[in-house]
């Protein structure tokens, strides 16, 4: 496989490797890496995240892997944060309220409302926000597998690339520029899921076009 390299963070947490396959089921040329330098070499990131957003940040920075991370996070590269990988680019999460996230996406991420059962843990409709180069092919209504507790809040509305409802509207994807993240495990939701990935995929061939 040859073309744009995809950086898939490699952390010690979770099941990363559905996602490097994933990437590369619909064309990525996606691999693992615990290696800052192929961070900052590569031409997109992804950065995944299952479990916990405290073990997450704890385990990126035990790594060495934080300032690569954000940096491709920041730079006018394609990034792709995914379930916890998404919840770590806000300022924090009231999940482990002493932990700071990347401070990538100004908000926090906050517990779901405890009147519906928790975590959410199947599949859900998206809302997806008109002209979202993310949410771009979908069919609609599109149906996404999630697995969660807690959900981000941005402070501006305008990053929303999805909303989704469960107890309460939540952020459940986001997109500004080249950044994109989902509340939702897009490797895990068939079809659509993969239609989201090859989004991705498409947009790391065509940067200029992100």
């Amino acid at each position: 496989m040859s073309g744009p390299r995809i950086a898939v963070v490699d952390y010690g947490i979770g099941n990363l490797r559905s996602a490097e396959k994933a990437l590369q089921h619909v064309g990525g040329d996606a691999g693992l890496t615990s290696d800052a330098r192929e961070i900052e070499r590569a031409d997109a990131v992804v950065l995944p995240g299952v479990g916990a957003f405290g073990a997450c940040m704890q385990a990126l920075r035990a790594a060495g892997l934080e300032p690569a991370t954000k940096s491709a996070a920041t730079d006018g590269r394609p990034f792709l944060g995914i379930c916890i990988g998404m919840q770590m680019l806000f300022d924090g999460s009231d999940e482990t309220p002493d932990l700071t996230g990347l401070g990538v996406v100004p908000g926090r991420v906050s517990r779901l409302p405890k009147t519906v059962r928790l975590p959410q843990m199947g599949w859900n409709t998206l809302d997806v926000t008109a002209g979202s180069r993310l949410g771009a092919h979908l069919p609609d209504p599109a149906w996404l597998y999630f697995v969660h507790s807690y959900a981000p809040e941005p402070e501006r509305d305008g990053v929303v690339a999805a909303w989704c409802d469960y107890g309460r509207r939540f952020a459940a994807a986001v997109e500004i520029g080249p950044l994109w993240a989902t509340q939702f495990h897009p490797e895990k939701s068939g079809e659509v899921g993969m239609r989201m990935l090859r989004n991705f995929v498409e947009a790391v061939a065509s940067p200029a076009e992100g």
